[in-house]
């Protein structure tokens, strides 16, 4: 790539990756920090790690990494807990935010005690008030149970009194005399325990109680109308109010023992009236108080939350960069003098006065006297491979990179792929109206895109940002081919001037052309609008879209085999050049390229020639007379050229190139060509014998079966891909007769109603099919299947992709990049 020279900045240049050179860094130990964090913010220098064979407790910088860490988890607990407040981070700018890391060390230590305690104190005052209302519950409950227990058993007493003892029934009980005459100081006094429990778990309570004491027990519950918060577990559950009565103190043991097997709390309460009303006196003032204390507990929390929060986020960036800092310095071997560190790495030729410079300012901040060494080292090594993109370009290159990244200054397609990408898109995708939508919609995003690119955003949306530019020359190229294609949500216009054809008589208004006569100059952009409805609108359309298709094809695949010339010179690789690309640009152009030919003559002459039969009867019968089939004189002596070089086209690919090889290793051997062999980089070769000097046995056998796939591959793959470009006639055919359904079958048909109701219901089912449908559903299709042409069909023919992306040690990456 050329230069500007000087300090500048290179142009941008896509079309092959920036030169990158493996330099080594020797830097004092007191000024390495700022040294590598200098680095980190000019993003430009991609570190090797040195210490491969230590695991992450051998390495110098370890305590560091782990303090680093301990920061980070602190970190995390603030965020956790502010999440859980509701809060989000802010990046409102606060005075005094600079803070040393010392500082901040001991701050985060800080806030972490002070909010585990709040938490702590918060939850014992919660699960007290919890207890105190459960217990209020109790009180209030079991005195209704006590009251009304009470008021049945006084209401029985004055029955039993109103009963003389000698007209009692013979139901009355046998020992009712003897109780009446019993001594009252005799009667047993019944023990009682309070509580609550589960709702779902009061059956199973309730069985086990009279199983344990067989009976002798008296179970009394109250429901609790609302949910209401368990001490134990903090969570809301539906719950009993119980009393149980019995008598002894077996009988009591065991009930407790229950209790606490099925977790039901205890409280105590009093029968005497006077008692209980003070009893919830009291509780409800503790609970006035324990509220009153807890809100003004989560007040200081919440502010002292929302105080983190507005410096949240330079704390987290300024640990990350301490973290990342420490990481790359793990990655520095120690020099034996044990006052240097030794770093390697990756940086583009263009960068080197910046990375100097940054080493400078780092010594001068530093005061170190000595300053770091900047040294270029010569390697076989490959170098990674880093494009310079805008923000325009990058999205056109990450779709270039998700299938594969560019070996080292191989001839990048992406420079193609802005334009290619979306033209293809939008030949499957012609409606000028339905693009005009497209365009809308992502100059929205591109309005929005600073406020947008601060903000985090989902999937789907995160996505459909990232790829705006494109999105918006997908658009434009759909207005341009919907222009040509003379369809507006799938009606014509005519935008540029009158159709060219007009009506002979009253008779050809019957959707036919045969009445049709040419009564102005030709329609002179897109196609003419009178061919809309039409019997012949179809089929014409057909024609042209699959001619189209085949031209744009045959047209891609041809820039496809230049570009493999073009990397076979850069590399200069001639063998490349005679025995592949030749052979392929000849075999494709033989076949192809003349049924190229045949449809622009066609079109030209307007000649009724059988274009299948033409190419068909050229390899059954090449000596045949063409007929009327022929288009131009010399026709058939051209097919019998265009044949033969074909048929030679495919044992020239094959067999040279390999014999080749094998005679050039032999001569390597003997010691001679050395100079040559040197300057040849033949990814064959590369791959069987990665290092030349070491005499590796030369394997004929892999590489002619290599040949053999790869000269297979691409005789079947003309036919294939060829074929596989109808891919754009078929989804342009599909798009079209969609929308034209959509606005017959749904729009006219409920404007002919002449009801308000049912064209309010069509347009918005016309609108609903349109955006769903044509404008999500379509464009995904077209967007797809045009990343198949490109990654498939065009990029096979010179792109391998098997290099590894420029992934420099940056800052600005920190940012994208979760904990």
């Amino acid at each position: 790539m050329r230069r500007n020279g000087g300090d500048r900045w290179p142009t941008m240049d896509l079309l092959r990756s920036e030169p990158m050179q493996l330099a080594q860094l020797i830097i004092p130990i007191e000024s390495a920090h700022r040294t590598v964090s200098y680095l980190g913010d000019l993003g430009l220098f991609q570190f090797k790690d040195l210490n491969a064979d230590k695991s992450p407790f051998q390495r110098t910088y370890a305590a560091q990494m782990k303090r680093s860490g301990e920061m980070a988890r602190k970190l995390r607990f603030l965020r956790e807990q502010m999440i859980k407040a509701g809060l989000s981070t802010s990046t409102r700018p606060l005075a005094g935010t600079d803070v040393d890391l010392e500082n901040l060390e001991v701050k985060l230590g800080e806030l972490e005690a002070d909010i585990i305690e709040m938490n702590a104190n918060n939850e014992q005052l919660q699960r007290t008030y919890a207890e105190l209302l459960e217990y209020k519950l109790v009180l209030q409950k079991a005195g209704e149970i006590f009251h009304s227990t009470k008021s049945i058993a006084a209401v029985q007493q004055r029955e039993l009194e109103a009963q003389s003892p000698g007209e009692g029934s013979i139901d009355s009980p046998l020992l009712l005399e003897q109780e009446m005459v019993t001594d009252p100081s005799k009667q047993v006094k019944l023990g009682f325990v309070s509580g609550l429990m589960r709702r779902d778990k009061s059956a199973a309570f309730e069985r086990i109680l009279f199983r344990a004491t067989r009976g002798n027990v008296f179970l009394k519950q109250a429901i609790v109308e609302e949910p209401i918060r368990d001490p134990a577990s903090g969570e809301k559950v539906e719950k009993n109010v119980f009393v149980i009565f019995y008598s002894g103190e077996r009988a009591k043991n065991k009930i407790v023992k229950i209790c606490e097997a099925f977790a039901a709390n205890r409280y105590p309460f009093a029968d005497d009236v006077g008692k209980q009303f003070q009893m919830i006196t009291e509780v409800s003032g503790r609970l006035s108080e324990l509220k009153t204390t807890i809100d003004v507990g989560l007040l200081h929390q919440a502010s002292l939350l929302q105080n983190i929060a507005y410096q949240f986020e330079h704390w987290s960036l300024l640990v990350k960069k301490e973290k990342s800092i420490y990481h790359t310095l793990n990655m520095l071997s120690i020099d034996v003098t044990k006052k240097c560190l030794v770093a390697e790495g990756w940086c583009p030729v263009s960068a080197t006065t910046q990375i100097q410079n940054a080493l400078q300012k780092a010594t001068l901040d530093c005061n170190s006297q000595v300053g770091a060494i900047f040294h270029v080292l010569h390697t076989e090594e490959s170098p990674p491979t880093y494009f310079c993109t805008n923000k325009f370009t990058t999205a056109f290159q990450e779709i270039i990179d998700a299938y594969g990244i560019a070996k080292y200054q191989e001839a990048n397609p992406g420079v193609y792929t802005i334009i290619t990408f979306p033209f293809l898109f939008a030949v499957m995708f012609g409606d000028w109206g339905h693009g005009i939508c497209l365009l809308m919609a992502t100059l929205y995003f591109i309005f929005r895109e600073k406020k947008l690119s601060n903000q985090k955003l989902g999937d789907i949306t995160g996505m459909i940002f990232g790829g705006r530019y494109v999105i918006m020359m997908m658009a434009l190229f759909s207005i341009y081919t919907g222009l040509i294609y003379n369809e507006f949500f799938s009606v014509p216009f005519e935008i540029f001037g009158p159709s060219a054809y007009a009506c002979r008589d009253l008779s050809c208004r019957d959707a036919s052309t045969q009445g049709l006569i040419k009564v102005r100059a030709t329609y002179p952009f897109g196609v003419d609008p009178v061919w809309h409805g039409t019997r012949s609108e179809l089929p014409f359309l057909n024609s042209l879209k699959m001619k189209m298709s085949i031209l744009l094809g045959v047209a891609q695949m041809n820039l496809g085999i230049v570009l493999s010339y073009f990397n076979a010179r850069f590399f200069a690789n001639d063998l490349n050049i005679r025995y592949q690309f030749v052979p392929q640009i000849i075999f494709l152009n033989s076949l192809f390229g003349y049924l190229s030919l045949l449809i622009i003559v066609k079109w030209c002459t307007g000649s009724q020639a059988d274009l299948y039969h033409v190419m068909i009867y050229m390899f059954l019968s090449p000596m045949e007379d063409l007929g009327e089939n022929q288009l131009f004189f010399g026709q058939k002596f051209l097919q019998v050229i265009l044949l033969l070089l074909a048929l030679a086209a495919v044992p020239w690919m094959l067999f040279p190139k390999p014999f080749i090889l094998k005679k050039q290793h032999e001569e390597r051997h003997k010691g001679q060509q050395y100079a040559i062999l040197h300057s040849i980089d033949d990814p064959l070769e590369m791959d069987l014998d990665p290092d030349s000097h070491r005499h590796e046995e030369f394997e004929f056998s892999e590489v002619f079966v290599h040949q053999l796939i790869h000269t297979i591959e691409f005789v079947l793959g003309a036919v294939s891909n060829t074929a596989s470009y109808l891919r754009l006639w078929a989804l342009s055919l599909a798009h079209s007769e969609l929308s034209s359904v959509f606005y017959d079958k749904v729009l006219l048909l409920a404007w002919g109603f002449n009801n308000t109701l049912v064209l309010i219901i069509g347009i918005v089912v016309f609108i609903s099919a349109t955006v769903g449908v044509l404008l999500v559903m379509e464009t995904l299709s077209a967007f797809l299947h045009a990343l198949r042409l490109h990654w498939v069909e065009f990029q096979n023919k010179f792109y391998e992709g098997d290099g590894y992306k420029f992934q420099p040690f940056s800052f600005a990456l920190l940012s994208e990049e979760d904990e």
